[in-house]
């Protein structure tokens, strides 16, 4: 299936580079005029001239999230030229690996703020939006991670858990307005999530562009939740849901000691 996206105005966040990237990329290929949002304008740039002559042109805008009025600032603008957001793809992330007690507080704090309050704010804004006019969806990209405490990426984990309980909330709370809101739970993704850390991306992780076609896909089939990652990915979500929980803290602990995630420092 290659659900199609023409007619739809798509806002995506974290899109100079990894997944944000691909998901700009392909909603572009499907027909989706974009909306690209990132720190970086430069990087934007960049992503949109690679969108084809047959696609809408994507519209560029730099924005942290992460500032406490980089949301508000962005759907401001984002009025100001008359856009109307039909799909709004939540994401933008960021996470830390490592004990807590030694690395850096304020890049955790960070994540918090990007993953979970900028997130947030923008489905606030234009779920309200798409609610009036009886139309539209939030892709929320959570991850696998959200299943489970995961010990040497404890505040990411917990982030994404927020995201998932979030999303299911919403959902519900939006039934029956013609407006479908999904979380996606990728597992280990192919891009430079740790970069500036000794930590690596497994080497068995799906690539960017597979993982945005496939969670699109599901989108378009009205599914509540996307694991568009290899099946595997999916099968390790299932212990959290049967086992007891400091079961699982032990497990996923365990696992990442064997990553090597107990013993990150930053590099360069």
């Amino acid at each position: 299936m290659v659900a199609h996206f023409r007619g739809t105005t798509a806002l995506v966040t974290g899109a100079s580079k990894g997944l944000g990237r691909a998901y700009a990329l392909e909603l572009a290929r499907r027909g989706a005029q974009v909306i690209v949002v990132a720190r970086s304008e430069d990087a934007l740039r960049r992503v949109a001239d690679e969108i084809g002559p047959d696609a809408p042109p994507a519209v560029v805008m730099g924005a942290d999230l992460a500032a406490p009025d980089g949301p508000e600032r962005l759907v401001r603008e984002i009025r100001s030229r008359g856009l109307a957001v039909d799909l709004l793809v939540n994401n933008a992330g960021a996470g830390s690996a490592g004990p807590f007690l030694t690395r850096p507080l304020e890049p955790q704090l960070t994540s918090v703020t990007l993953n979970v309050t900028g997130l947030l704010a923008l489905s606030h804004a234009f779920a309200e939006e798409m609610v009036a006019r009886g139309r539209g969806g939030i892709i929320n990209v959570a991850s696998g991670a959200a299943f489970q405490p995961m010990p040497y990426q404890a505040v990411y984990a917990a982030t994404k858990a927020s995201v998932l309980s979030f999303t299911e909330a919403l959902a519900e709370e939006l039934r029956g307005t013609g407006v479908h809101v999904m979380a996606a739970h990728p597992g280990p993704v192919a891009t430079g999530f740790f970069d500036g850390t000794s930590a690596t991306v497994h080497p068995a992780a799906d690539a960017p562009e597979a993982v945005a076609s496939r969670s699109l896909d599901d989108y378009a089939r009205r599914r509540a939740a996307s694991y568009p990652g290899r099946f595997t990915y999916r099968v390790v979500t299932w212990p959290a849901r049967l086992l007891p929980r400091a079961a699982v803290a032990r497990l996923t602990g365990a696992l990442n000691r064997r990553l090597g995630l107990h013993e990150v420092v930053d590099i360069g």
